[in-house]
């Protein structure tokens, strides 16, 4: 071969290494320019970090997930049920206020540190949330109140906390506050609510402690209730600021419906709804049980559990259902030592899952059928090797997308002795 070959034919090498790179660097730009275009915060708040992928690629990855780690565990696992419309699913929105460049900003915390990254608007949350979000920091600097620093201890306006009904559209605001005062409230609370009639009432939180806590103990109604209520699978429930309430609420029907479908129940059984929060899916349970008890470690929880009983007594609930507050593995160990047995046990646990004290006590109790409601595929897959050590098979796996654009993904689980 001639130097003159040898030399084309390099020259043609670079050249294609370079169209190649110049290919990857276009490529790489544009899934930037897409999750950017989608949030420009994507990359540094960690909360969307599936927001590049296209939504049924999202739904693959989730369900290999559950089966890959539920493989031997259980033997019938269901294809995942999506969203239509995953986007601004989330119906409660929290925003961290502080400075930036002298500006008070309003955002979210960056993945693993305290430093908050400015957000206007987010593809997870209600839109609705978002622009009061926005105005309320408009606000603080009309009306010249500081924002807090974490650092200092300086400054007043902590967080926004914004819940919003799926059904009712009723909304509640909640301002977080580092101490009770907040200057020209009655002015202030007037401008906000000129600038959104849809809000239905407005709470001040107190929290005056150096904590990573968002809420405070004491709250003061400012405007309206105090609480918002939403209806869910037909029945009404309160949600005040501090109550557990499922995020999405067209998923969070589905997903009780199939959990009450796989209890089988025929209106004489005996339910536990363990971690059962403000009541929702003990409620929904009571309507076709004989008798359902409740057990809740959180008392705010409780206390709107039986507000929300006594609400629905109309729709043939309450009569028949019970909220205590306690540790729910300790409760049902003295059911047990009581010689108290169940049909039925229904667990919605944390995200660290539950206990083997709790699994336990679910043995004792010898409830012909258990139904673990998972928000963590990793914790549920430990719970139900520990479930099936004492006595307790998964029969089939239900996974649903409760959270789009994200890692997570909620799954009900059907086990029987």
């Amino acid at each position: 071969m001639s130097t003159g070959q040898r030399s084309n034919g390099a020259k043609r090498s670079l050249t294609k290494s370079k169209q190649t790179k110049e290919s990857a660097h276009r490529k790489e730009k544009t899934v930037r320019n897409r999750e950017e275009g989608l949030c420009p915060a994507s990359k540094r708040c960690g909360g969307c970090t599936m927001i590049h992928v296209p939504y049924p690629v999202q739904l693959e990855k989730k369900q290999r997930r559950v089966e890959e780690l539920l493989k031997g565990v259980c033997p019938d696992i269901h294809k995942i049920k999506g969203m239509k419309e995953p986007a601004h699913y989330r119906n409660k929105v929290h925003a961290v206020f502080s400075y930036q460049k002298g500006k008070i900003i309003s955002g979210i915390y960056e993945e693993g540190t305290h430093h908050v990254i400015p957000v206007d608007s987010c593809l997870l949350e209600n839109e609705t949330a978002d622009a009061i979000i926005r105005d309320i920091r408009t606000l603080l600097g009309q009306f010249r109140i500081k924002a807090y620093d974490e650092d200092s201890g300086y400054g007043l306006f902590r967080h926004a906390l914004i819940r919003v009904g799926f059904q009712s559209k009723e909304v509640m605001v909640v301002l977080v506050l580092s101490n009770p005062i907040l200057p020209s409230k009655n002015h202030f609370v007037k401008a906000l609510r000129t600038l959104h009639p849809e809000i239905t009432t407005i709470v001040l939180n107190v929290n005056d402690k150096r904590t990573s806590m968002v809420l405070g103990e004491r709250m003061i109604t400012l405007f309206g209730k105090g609480y918002i209520e939403d209806q869910l699978c037909g029945f009404t429930f309160r949600i005040s600021p501090s109550s557990f309430y499922q995020v999405n609420t067209k998923q969070t029907e589905l997903l009780y419906q199939k959990a009450l479908e796989l209890a089988e129940l025929t209106g004489k059984e005996r339910v536990i709804d363990a971690y059962c929060g403000t009541g929702t899916i003990g409620i929904l349970a009571s309507k076709y049980a004989g008798e359902v008890i409740g057990v809740e470690l959180n008392q705010d929880a409780v206390r709107d559990a039986v507000a929300n009983a006594k609400r629905n007594e109309r729709k043939g609930t309450a009569s028949n259902i019970c909220f205590y507050q306690a540790d729910a593995g300790r409760f049902m160990v003295q059911m047990a030592e009581c010689g108290e047995t169940a049909d039925v046990v229904i667990l919605d646990p944390p995200r660290s899952g539950s206990t083997e004290e709790f699994i336990k006590a679910v043995r004792r109790l010898s409830p012909t059928r258990v139904v673990y409601i998972s928000c963590d595929p990793e914790t549920l897959a430990r719970d139900l090797k520990i479930f099936r050590a004492h006595g307790y098979i998964a029969k089939a796996a239900y996974p649903y997308d409760m959270f789009p654009f994200t890692e997570h993904v909620e799954t009900v689980v059907l086990l029987s002795q």
